[in-house]
C-alpha cells in the first residue's frame, strides 16, 4: 500500500494526514493522534503510518507551542505544558468537524496520544461520547495528581508558583478521567506504560485501572521508561483495528 502524507493547516493548526493513497478522497474512520511534550508531530509519524495502512484516515497535529507552533517555554513550571494540553481540547471538535463537512469520514471517531498526547487522550474522553476507542501510551488518566506531582517537585526545588496555581488549573479536575470514570461507558480503552518511567509514574495507570475494574480497559505494562517501540506501535495499531471491527 502506497501512502499519501498531507502537510496542510486546517485553520491555524498544522497537521499531516496520513491516508491509502488510493482513499484519499474516501470517507474513512478518522483517527487524531497526539504528540508529547517538546516533540512535534513528526515524531509520532511511523504510528501514522501504521494506523493508515490499517485503514484510517490519520491526523498528527502538532500541539500549541510545539512544532511549527514553537514558542519559548514558559519559566513558571507546567504553564506551556497545560496550556498546549488545554488547546488540545480546544481544538479537537475543530479538527473533527472540519473533516467531516469534507465528507472524509465515515463518522466513526478515535483518539490516541503519547505522553502529553496520552493525557490529552483521555482528558478528551471525559467530554466527547462520540470517540469510539482510544489509546493513551505512556500517558495519565489523572492529570490532578499529576498537577499536584509538578506542584511538589517545583517547590522542593524552590521555583516559582502562583498562590493562586491550583485555581488557575481548575478546569483540569472536569477533565480527569479517574475522577469521572462513568464517562468511559463501555468504550474500549488501551493503555500501555513503561514500568521504569519516571516521567510519567505507572502508578497513575495502574491506581485508576485497580478503582475501575472494566472489561473494556487493556493494561500492557513493559519493562521500559519513557520511550515507545515499533512493537508498541503495532500493539496500538492491533487495538484500533479490533474497535473498529466490533
Amino acid at each position: 500500500m502506497k501512502l499519501a502524507i498531507r502537510k496542510r493547516h486546517v485553520g491555524n493548526i498544522p497537521v499531516l494526514e496520513v491516508v491509502d493513497e488510493n482513499a484519499i478522497y474516501d470517507p474513512l474512520p478518522l483517527l487524531i493522534y497526539y504528540h508529547g511534550w517538546q516533540t512535534t508531530k513528526e515524531l509520532v509519524l511511523t504510528q501514522g503510518r501504521k494506523l493508515a495502512r490499517a485503514g484510517f484516515r490519520v491526523i498528527l497535529p502538532d500541539a500549541a507551542n510545539h512544532g511549527e507552533r514553537k514558542t519559548r517555554v514558559s519559566e513558571i513550571p507546567s504553564l506551556t505544558f497545560w496550556n498546549s494540553i488545554q488547546t488540545n481540547l480546544f481544538e479537537f471538535g475543530y479538527l473533527v468537524d472540519y473533516f467531516e463537512n469534507l465528507g472524509l469520514s465515515t463518522g466513526e471517531i478515535y483518539v490516541g496520544g503519547v505522553s502529553m498526547g496520552g493525557m490529552t487522550t483521555c482528558a478528551l474522553l471525559t467530554q466527547h461520547p462520540q470517540i469510539k476507542a482510544a489509546a493513551c501510551v505512556m500517558g495519565s488518566p489523572a492529570p490532578v495528581a499529576y498537577r499536584q506531582r509538578i506542584t511538589t517537585h517545583a517547590e522542593a526545588a524552590g521555583f516559582y508558583l502562583p498562590p493562586d496555581y491550583e485555581k488557575l488549573l481548575s478546569w483540569i479536575e472536569v477533565y480527569d478521567l479517574s475522577l469521572h470514570p462513568e464517562s468511559l461507558a463501555q468504550r474500549p480503552l488501551l493503555f500501555w506504560h513503561g514500568i521504569s518511567d519516571i516521567k510519567i509514574p505507572i502508578k497513575q495507570v495502574t491506581s485508576y485501572v485497580e478503582k475501575n475494574p472494566n472489561e473494556r480497559i487493556t493494561l500492557i505494562q513493559e519493562d521500559e521508561g519513557h520511550l515507545v517501540k515499533g512493537a508498541t506501535m503495532d500493539r496500538v495499531r492491533d487495538f484500533f483495528v479490533a474497535a473498529r471491527e466490533e
